[in-house]
């Protein structure tokens, strides 16, 4: 019997909103940018409920997979102003296209060199949805698809590691004298060495009170429309889509007031660290490590696999090296990541493309996920 009982709502809940708040403080510091919050939040839940001090599985894992994942996809969303995103992103968003067939190309192929298991049609979907979109795509397309929550830990924390080597690769491709002869940069060639000043993060989002109320009431408002349709429709285990649908219509139905909220996105994020927490706590070690190292192999393969891609579809149609790194860390890493590496590279004209190819692909990478994993299936 575990220290923590499965009942012991307000001491578990302590536990995992404890390993959230970590991952979240780990993401500001040096451990976790170098090995990413989440993977230490997964690992952190793992190792308390293997250790006997949490459950395995309590009525709260089900509370936060059921109902809180679901309230926290449209608040990631409601930047998603597809106007907006076409307007801004130019020939990186034609190149972003290119950077999602890319993951697929990878995705399923290795599909079908891998023995991947039972669940290998569920991995591939929810691999596909996190790199083209994001960690939320993944959280969504795993829920989609019933990915069980052992298989889906193992897959998460075997991608963490993929992503950091992705980003540090997409760093360094510009300084590689062989990539700079295939693809040419005007921009790269252009830029100055970038100032303090240059590498400063965004600007940090605003607490306000009002505005994160109204946006959780809306998230609600959202849920309750799209589970409504998915159930009249006879698609309740697609019920997450039609929250990503609904909630991409708000974004583009009422784009100025939306665009206004800060905070928002915040309590998105904190909501999937919440359930990162919870994929942790719920895993079984001895399944996990059966499954994490053939997952990590298969997440490095598609990785290789879209860079080549995207390489190669850069240098055929002549589209610049710089936009070609932003469109695909937009896709592998998502937009906070992407902006940084342009601002970082003194690449400041392409910091706003960066974010919009990011939230376009989390606003799409859901649908593509689920057809992935239906199509192998």
């Amino acid at each position: 019997m575990p220290y923590i009982e499965a009942e012991n709502f307000f001491a578990l809940g302590a536990v995992i909103l404890g390993l959230a708040w970590f991952g979240t403080w780990a993401d500001t510091n040096a451990i976790g940018r170098k090995t990413s919050g989440v993977l230490w939040v997964i690992v952190g839940g793992l190792a308390l409920s293997n250790l006997g001090f949490i459950p395995l599985s309590a009525p709260l894992y089900d509370f936060v997979g059921g109902y809180l994942v679901p309230l926290g996809i449209p608040l990631l969303l409601y930047k998603a102003d597809l106007r907006r995103i076409f307007k801004e992103s130019g020939i990186v968003l034609i190149i972003f296209f290119f950077a999602g067939v890319a993951t697929c190309i990878g995705t399923i192929s290795g599909f079908f060199l891998f023995n991947l298991g039972e669940g290998g049609a569920q991995v591939a979907g929810a691999f596909t949805g996190g790199w083209i979109g994001g960690a939320m795509n993944y959280v969504a397309v795993s829920k989609a698809v019933e990915m069980p929550a052992e298989l889906s830990a193992a897959a998460l924390s075997a991608s963490s590691p993929v992503s950091i080597m992705a980003l540090m690769t997409l760093l360094a491709l510009p300084s590689i004298p062989f990539i700079r002869r295939m693809v040419p940069s005007t921009v790269i060639d252009e830029t100055a060495t970038p100032s303090g000043d240059d590498v400063a993060g965004s600007e940090k989002s605003h607490f306000l009170l009002h505005h994160v109320t109204g946006a959780v009431a809306l998230s609600f408002i959202i849920c309750a429309i799209s589970y409504a349709i998915a159930s009249e429709l006879g698609y309740e285990q697609f019920s997450i889509l039609f929250v990503t649908i609904v909630a991409v219509a708000f974004a583009n139905i009422f784009p100025k007031t939306l665009s206004k909220l800060e905070g928002d996105f915040d309590i998105g994020v904190f909501i999937m660290y919440i359930f990162f927490a919870v994929i942790g706590a719920s895993t079984s070690a001895t399944q996990f490590l059966e499954s994490a190292l053939i997952l990590f192999v298969y997440g490095c393969f598609i990785i290789i696999t879209h860079l080549i891609v995207i390489i190669g579809v850069a240098k055929f149609l002549k589209f610049d090296l710089a936009e070609t790194i932003v469109a695909s860390g937009a896709a592998i890493v998502g937009p906070a990541a992407t902006a940084a590496i342009a601002t970082s590279k003194g690449w400041k004209d392409l910091v706003t493309p960066a974010i919009m190819c990011g939230i376009f692909g989390y606003a799409v990478a859901n649908f593509i996920g689920v057809a992935v994993t239906t199509m192998l299936k």
